[in-house]
């Protein structure tokens, strides 16, 4: 009897990953009704990301917070917590506190826009339970370097005055120290050493240089070309004060002992940098306008890609192992499929296990071929293709993305593979091949 794992991203504006996979398991049972099949959705850290983490689990809620927008008002921002077997769990996006779409366009401008409300955020979930944490952070209006959040989260980032600094990237160029008082806030902190961090992350730019936040990111965030410099230079200011505070930070909170204590890390792996340890840096500091760097050095948080989470803490390798053949997929499979997307993700889980590997698009996009020709897909294919849709009509292209429509287009083009195939084996000598 054959075992299947049917593992797709979902297809933007079509289908959910579940949708798109009882839609894949219909066609199979159409051809092959003693088919055993596996159905589990996946992403890879942006739309459909928490509903792939909840699937299955138990203790499931949504949960509201009112918090401090990326412009300083109240807003209200929604996550997710779950229970799991090591701790209960929030999954959340940082912009449904920070967000660039929370800010109108003619308000935009990163230089005082706060990551205020994701300590906010954290802090909500920390006093429901919470230890786990699984944080997106795409998407941002910020570039504060994180400092709104860790005041949120009882930091006291302070100037020479020991007053504390204003909300956004201004207050990076004169902030002076980063303590924790005592009272609450050390209390709230001390909590915070208990709490492990796992963090979405899909950029490798450092915090600071051509390639860091401020240049690439917050232009589109509203930032000028002075502007754009002026931040850069504060974020290197902001830098300096939290890499040569260490002593300091380390007398302030045991949190910050555990934090230092771990960022040891072989110097490869954050692209040679010399220090050895996590600094401005190391790839993905600079993400979410620097929000990546104090997760990393105030939280010790683990910047990972999000199907690299999603993978792990959904346990797909367990289904890999049990199925012969492996089905995943997206809305579109190109060259970009292959950058940390959610098929090639499968496809590599898959690929270490030995099993065969079939992708199914919406479409196929400029570098496909070269999913095959790498490796990637022992076979792909796109519903267009097989069904003979004209992807140069717009109006057709429209017709068949509609859900009602897609759904049934995916059923029908898994079937006709199959028929055309006969049948579904993992056998790895087959030709790859692409339709």
């Amino acid at each position: 009897m054959k075992k299947i794992l049917v593992a797709v991203d979902s297809f933007k504006g079509s289908m959910t990953s579940l949708d798109a996979g009882n839609a894949i398991e219909k066609g199979i049972k159409s051809i092959l009704p003693d088919a055993e099949i596996r159905i589990r959705p996946v992403a890879d850290g942006g739309e459909g990301t928490t509903e792939a983490l909840i699937y299955g689990r138990d203790g499931v809620s949504r949960e509201k917070c009112s918090v401090t927008g990326p412009l300083g008002d109240k807003i209200t921002a929604e996550y997710t917590i779950y229970d799991a077997a090591d701790g209960r769990t929030a999954v959340m996006e940082m912009a449904a506190a920070a967000g660039l779409p929370l800010v109108p366009e003619d308000q935009r401008d990163p230089m005082h826009t706060t990551t205020y409300g994701v300590g906010e955020m954290i802090r909500d979930a920390v006093s429901k339970g919470c230890e786990r944490f699984i944080i997106g952070i795409g998407g941002s209006a910020t570039n504060d370097g994180g400092i709104g959040m860790l005041q949120a989260l009882g930091f006291s980032c302070l100037d020479a005055d020991g007053r504390d600094v204003t909300y956004g990237a201004e207050g990076l160029g004169v902030i002076y120290r980063i303590i924790v008082q005592g009272g609450e806030d050390a209390e709230f902190v001390s909590r915070l050493s208990r709490c492990s961090f796992s963090i979405a992350c899909d950029v490798t730019n450092p915090l600071v240089g051509e390639l860091g936040c401020s240049r690439v990111f917050a232009p589109q965030k509203g930032a000028d070309a002075e502007t754009v410099e002026l931040m850069d230079e504060y974020m290197t200011h902001f830098a300096d004060v939290v890499e040569e505070s260490v002593e300091c930070l380390r007398e302030s909170a045991q949190l910050i002992d555990r934090v230092y204590e771990k960022n040891e890390v072989d110097a490869e792996s954050v692209g040679g940098n010399e220090t050895g340890k996590f600094d401005r840096y190391t790839p993905g500091a600079g993400a979410a306008g620097g929000l990546g760097y104090a997760f990393l050095m105030f939280l010790g948080g683990k910047l990972m890609p999000g199907i690299d989470i999603v993978l792990t803490e959904t346990g797909l390798e367990t289904d890999v192992e049990w199925a012969d053949t492996v089905i995943t997929g997206e809305g579109r499979i190109d060259a970009q499929t292959m950058m940390g997307k959610t098929p090639s993700g499968v496809a590599k889980l898959a690929k270490k296990h030995g099993k065969y590997v079939i992708a199914i698009g919406g479409c196929l996009g400029d570098g496909a071929e070269k999913c095959i020709k790498e490796g990637v897909f022992n076979e792909c294919y796109a519903v267009n293709n097989v069904l003979g849709i004209d992807d140069s009509d717009p109006e057709k292209v429209r017709t068949a993305m509609k859900p009602e429509n897609a759904v049934t287009n995916l059923t029908k083009c898994v079937a006709r593979i199959i028929e055309l195939k006969e049948k579904l084996v993992g056998h790895v000598c087959r030709p790859a091949r692409l339709r």
